[in-house]
């Protein structure tokens, strides 16, 4: 009978299924495995993190595990424990996925990664008298793309997506300061880097999840090897146009025995570490503004004050820059659209205790995330209205920055959580603000712009980018803009 033995053969299977079963234990945190073996919650997971773990937050509480996709993933959501996380270097791990995403993402296998070795070296280059030097060459840098877009002697209005404009001029200016240097003979059109990267970087998060089509894995594979050839010469030499960031960790890369093709790839993941937030973050921001009057003629008001100070002119220095007004506005914005997820490996068996005083027992093998996107940065009961843009969110009545946020009677460490946190925080965060508020404020001065439709609001969120930085819009902000008569850079 051949019906036999396959149903002895499910039988079997579902006999090994019950025997290998997760089980809660009481000190463990509530495990919700979902109704799919295996596959359990990662479909949900996937499509929209976000609406994903709220449920998940309403139905268990701040701390919870699911299964997905084989995996165990412990979510924290309460901002009062996450020190307990980011403090802890000996029982989690930040490597080990970080290294998954990187063969994911940009088929890219680093014999000895070495994070921080990376890190201190990027210090070097992003901080200090370095970071003065890179804020004057984006300043300029970014002039000329603004130039290039719209001759000052155009009067007609020009009209597109916010969103492209902001990626695109902000990608090209990124690209010529840090991998290409100036536009010539030698050297790849910022453009075509461009062209190529935003196809890849619309990919990126079914990369990272292992959720590709056929056709799709086909079209990543192709450009991810477009992009490689692209970026061959990114860093080779101190005098190829490079940034000296990119050369010094070109050179890290040969020291490790890194060879030639690895360093492509490594290439590839750099562009898309610093390029992949900046033009989105300064795209919500502007969004925000155009839709939010009082915000914009804040913004300005402020700007038309530090009109004639030396850090907005191509020479600018690393003095400090008093904009407490657009400082505000933009910690609102990545307030409203900073995702990522912390996330780390458990190496052994650990004991989290909660700012609560609760105690659970997290397995090692499994995986730990924080979404601070959900708390404490959308938590009403640390912010009033979260989902609504307010432009002076952060900042007191006297006009000084507001730094005192609280939950449950408890102030917070962690309020907003943009950049990550700890040891593990984001080296570049002082360039990337610099970058945008430079790029904001020569766009608002020097060129006219406004909303095609001026009852227009901002677009949809992307669900599918939650977990992976600055979230993206579902379509875009058409928008028009043509030059001021001032001259661009005679302020």
């Amino acid at each position: 009978m051949i019906w036999l033995p396959v149903l002895t053969a499910v039988m079997m299977m579902m006999l090994t299924l019950f025997m290998t079963a997760r089980r809660r234990s009481n000190r463990e945190p509530p495990l919700d495995k979902g109704l799919i073996p295996w596959l359990g919650h990662a479909l949900e997971f996937g499509k929209d993190a976000s609406k994903f773990i709220k449920r998940m937050k309403e139905k268990h509480g701040n701390i919870f595990t699911v299964r997905a996709a084989g995996r165990y993933v412990t979510l924290l959501l309460d901002p009062h424990s996450y020190d307990a996380v980011i403090s802890d270097s000996e029982s989690l791990d930040f490597t080990r996925y970080a290294q998954v995403l990187m063969e994911r993402i940009f088929d890219l296998q680093l014999p000895h990664n070495q994070p921080d070795k990376v890190k201190e070296m990027m210090k070097r280059h992003f901080l200090g008298v370095n970071l003065s030097r890179l804020n004057s060459t984006m300043s300029r840098h970014l002039q000329a793309v603004l130039k290039a877009e719209t001759p000052q002697n155009q009067r007609d209005w020009k009209e597109e997506g916010l969103f492209d404009l902001c990626y695109r001029l902000l990608f090209k200016a990124g690209y010529m300061g840090l991998f290409g240097g100036e536009k010539n003979n030698n050297s790849v059109d910022p453009s075509s880097i461009y062209d190529e990267y935003k196809k890849f970087d619309s990919l990126l998060t079914k990369m990272a999840r292992g959720t590709l089509k056929a056709e799709e894995k086909k079209a990543a594979t192709g450009l991810q090897r477009r992009l490689w050839e692209l970026l061959a010469q990114a860093g080779q030499t101190e005098d190829c146009g490079s940034s000296p960031w990119l050369h010094a960790y070109r050179r890290l890369l040969e020291d490790d025995g890194v060879d030639e093709e690895t360093q492509r790839k490594a290439m590839l993941m750099q562009l898309w570490a610093t390029q992949g937030n900046v033009g989105p973050a300064a795209f919500w921001l502007l969004g925000y503004l155009l839709t939010n009057p009082e915000a914009l003629k804040a913004v300005q008001r402020e700007f038309g004050q530090m009109r004639h100070m030396e850090t907005f002119r191509p020479t600018s220095t690393d003095r400090s820059v008093n904009t407490p007004v657009f400082d505000s506005a933009l910690e609102e914005t990545l307030r409203l659209t900073a995702a990522p997820f912390i996330t780390r490996e458990v190496v052994q068996e650990k004991i989290l205790c909660m700012a609560d005083g609760h105690e659970y027992l997290l397995r090692k093998g499994d995986r730990l995330c924080l979404f601070p996107f959900i708390s404490p940065q959308m938590d009403p009961e640390i912010y009033h209205e979260p989902q609504k843009f307010k432009y002076d969110r952060f900042l007191n009545e006297d006009g000084s920055v507001k730094k005192d946020f609280y939950k449950g009677g408890k102030k917070l460490k962690y309020y907003t959580m943009p950049w990550g946190a700890g040891t593990n925080g984001c080296v570049g965060k002082s360039f990337a603000i610099s970058t945008i508020r430079q790029f904001v404020y020569m766009l608002l001065t020097n060129y006219s712009l406004e909303l095609c439709d001026p009852n227009a609001q901002l677009p949809e969120i992307n669900a599918s980018r939650y977990g992976f930085g600055m979230l993206q819009p579902e379509g875009d902000l058409p928008v028009r803009y043509r030059p001021k008569r001032c001259t661009l850079g005679k302020q």
